[in-house]
């Protein structure tokens, strides 16, 4: 960690910062501190000190003066001070003219222009802070909530070019939290990216996934830092790259990678992998004595009490010594479990005391000593309830360890995993899927206790989990995050009421990748939906279907379950033997279906079910073999619509086992094998042609081919074939001169 200081332009302060990646620096356009950061305080103490006077003012009116005698106005005493304050100077006296102060109006202590924008900006940076003073750090550091901030009228310098950034106060920062106050590289880390996004500050990516020549990134405008600045507001926070090509960044980058747009005099970071980067540029701080490298532990305070019932109560009990001093004792292993009693209230009493203090009978013990009122948080409970899942029955014990090693254990796992499975046994829950909002908090608590209890020997494995999945947020229809000020908040109660339930789910893993940012599209659930009424058609007599709509009309809602049972399945759907294009068909998309279920690519399975009911659409008879197979891959997705289409094909062999418990089906190899290839033709290595040809065709056959080809013909009249280049199975090129 780099431990770099800051300074404040055009004053004598400097703010102190750690980061873990010194090698963006250059790419800091702002900072933020915390709005309780002691700096704040002594700015809002400059922006509201009074003008200085030179001696006293021996009238009650004022001529102002700039430094090269030019009349300024004849004001009162007051309005000079207010005139002064405002503009950042002094007012020094230097005479008396018919009973009117003659005073010069200049600057002192090089703070003026600082002076100017802090006292513009004094009442929003007071409002700000006394906003953010009435919310908790959980609630100002949740990822999902909206940014907000004020810019405090002040700079910094950022010593590796020296370019002023203006300095942000905003509530996601936090004063206990390293030293209140980051260095903001947007481009690189996700809050800085959202809060730049917020606010159009610019965004200048240094760190690129590929290596880049160090001439393709380009030098720093030497000597005219501002005039960059210009040139990225001006573009709209967009960034700016080597050559003047001026576009949009496209989306927040926080892994390693290699250097650009990192150079400035003798420094220079382009080309460098993110590790050499970094003890290059902290060499370089050291030596400048602009900064050091440091350890940092990020620790922090965990509150671990809530002033309401519903909670586990501490197993602890205050007592007094002799001389009228509590203190607290933990109560016996023997006393374990402490329960909560049931009171009849569970608010706070009257002075302010949490529920359980209402309960004296149980608060007060026999001996003198008084229980804790207060009790553990959610998370007491919520670190440790994947291991009480695994034997939730046993009274003895919070988990036995004969199920933590079943199921914990990877070595236990081995024999119950399919021999073609592509996933090697994991130790701990396989499977982690969370919002960074709140799975950051949850699997830090959770991490610790568990480790705790790896260390005393209850539990088998170091780490409590596997794999971790975060889902991205789902934006409103404008793009930007979901807020009742924004008016963009999408009710779900609307769209299930219009589409159902199963439209909502599958549009909702249908949108995209299921870690990706995504806005929501009311559209798309419509699209979904017309999806469904065609699966819905695949399966039932759509005149059975129209007569059952017109019913509906009419029917008492106790009656309408009864009618849809009503509509039978179409005609076209036969007990017959599948054809082979049918069975490659299916098996194409189990395959597909279950390859993107075990990678979380919910979205292009659902594409892959697309297209094989467009496909089943045009069939004449529907093996119902088939058809019911494809009804188990899209119970994960569509469990109603799924469930009640089973039912349906399985009302001749009733009871029928209900699609939940039927096993997943697996696909068939030998089914998908294709038996012709489509292959590009290229004559002098451009593409002319695309010919069909069985799958195992030889070389031979394959050049045989393309120059038989009709579209080929035109390009070799009148040339001789000098060479044909063949990729077996994938491409020919014919070389003609």
């Amino acid at each position: 960690i780099a431990d770099v200081p800051l300074a404040v332009a055009y004053s004598e302060r400097h703010i102190r910062v750690f980061t873990t990646r010194p090698d963006t620096l250059f790419g800091a356009t702002y900072m933020v501190l915390a709005p309780e950061h002691p700096l704040i305080s002594s700015l809002l103490e400059l922006a509201r000190k009074q003008p200085r006077i030179n001696g006293r003012i021996r009238s009650a009116r004022v001529e102002v003066l700039d430094p090269s005698g030019k009349s300024l106005g004849i004001m009162d005493l007051s309005e000079a001070i207010g005139f002064a304050r405002q503009r950042g100077v002094d007012l020094i006296e230097v005479g008396v003219k018919q009973n009117v102060s003659i005073c010069f109006a200049q600057d002192y202590g090089g703070f003026r222009d600082l002076r100017v924008r802090l006292n513009q900006q004094v009442g929003a940076i007071q409002k700000y802070r006394d906003l953010v003073a009435a919310k908790s750090d959980l609630e100002r550091t949740e990822l999902a909530k909206e940014k907000t901030g004020v810019w405090t009228g002040a700079y910094a310098t950022n010593p590796v070019n020296g370019e002023k950034i203006p300095i942000w106060i905003a509530d996601y920062v936090l004063a206990s939290y390293g030293t209140g106050a980051i260095m903001a590289v947007p481009a690189h880390d996700e809050r800085d990216w959202e809060f730049a996004k917020e606010f159009y500050l610019p965004i200048v990516e240094v760190v690129s996934k590929e290596s880049v020549p160090p001439d393709v990134s380009g030098d720093w405008p030497a000597g005219s830092p501002s005039q960059r600045s210009v040139d990225l507001v001006s573009a709209g926070g967009r960034n700016l790259y080597a050559g003047g090509d001026v576009r949009p960044p496209e989306a927040c980058y926080v892994g390693d990678g290699f250097g650009i747009n990192s150079t400035s005099g003798a420094l220079s970071l382009n080309g460098l992998p993110t590790a050499e980067a970094k003890e290059k540029i902290v060499a370089w701080l050291e030596s400048k004595g602009l900064g050091t490298k440091t350890i940092n532990y990020k620790l922090r305070d965990w509150l671990f009490s809530r002033q309401r019932y519903w909670g586990e109560p501490f197993p602890i009990v205050w007592k007094e010594d002799a001389n009228g001093d509590l203190f607290h004792e933990a109560l016996p292993e023997s006393a374990l479990p402490v329960l909560p009693p049931a009171p009849d209230d569970y608010t706070p009493t009257a002075d302010g005391q949490p529920p359980l203090a209402r309960a004296t009978d149980w608060v007060e013990l026999p001996d003198g000593s008084v229980r804790e009122t207060n009790t553990m948080p959610q998370w007491a409970g919520s670190c440790w309830y994947y291991l009480r899942y695994l034997d939730s029955a046993n009274a003895s014990s919070f988990v036995s360890t004969a199920a933590e090693s079943y199921w914990m254990s990877p070595s236990s796992l081995s024999p119950l995993l399919s021999p073609v499975s592509p996933f090697l046994p994991s130790s701990g829950v396989d499977l982690y899927v969370g919002g960074t909002e709140h799975a950051v908090l949850h699997l830090l608590y959770a991490r610790f206790w568990h480790k705790v209890l790896f260390d005393l020997g209850h539990v088998s494995t170091p780490e409590p989990f596997f794999k971790l999945v975060n889902q991205g947020l789902i934006l409103g229809e404008d793009g930007q995050k979901m807020s009742k000020s924004r008016g963009n908040v999408v009710n779900p109660d609307d769209i299930l009421n219009e589409y159902g339930a199963d439209a909502l789910r599958l549009f909702e893993m249908f949108m995209g990748p299921l870690s990706d940012v995504k806005p929501w599209n009311t559209q798309g659930v419509a699209g979904v939906y017309k999806f469904l009424g065609r699966v819905w058609r695949l399966f039932v007599d759509e005149a059975a279907e129209t007569a059952f709509e017109q019913a509906l009309v009419t029917a008492e809602v106790a009656a309408q379950p009864a009618l849809l049972q009503s509509v039978p399945v179409g005609a076209s759907l036969q007990e017959s033997p599948a054809t082979p294009a049918q069975l490659k068909a299916l098996h194409a998309c189990i395959k597909k279906v279950t390859e993107d279920l075990e990678g979380m690519r919910f979205n292009t399975a659902i594409s892959a079910m697309m297209i094989f009911v467009n496909e089943a659409m045009t069939w004449g008879v529907k093996p119902v073999s088939v058809l019911r197979t494809f009804l188990q891959l899209l119970a994960p997705f569509a469990p109603h619509l799924a469930e009640e289409l089973w039912e349906k094909l399985n009302v001749r062999s009733l009871p029928a086992e209900s699609l939940s418990y039927v096993a997943w089906p697996a696909y068939d190899p030998s089914l998908l094998v294709e038996d012709t290839l489509e292959i590009p033709v290229q004559v002098n290595g451009k593409l002319r042609a695309v010919i069909q040809v069985p799958a195992a065709a030889a070389n031979a056959e394959l050049e045989s081919a393309a120059l038989a080809a009709e579209k080929i013909q035109p390009f070799l009249a009148g040339k001789t074939v000098k060479k044909i280049i063949v990729v077996p199975r994938k491409l020919v090129n014919v070389i003609a001169a």
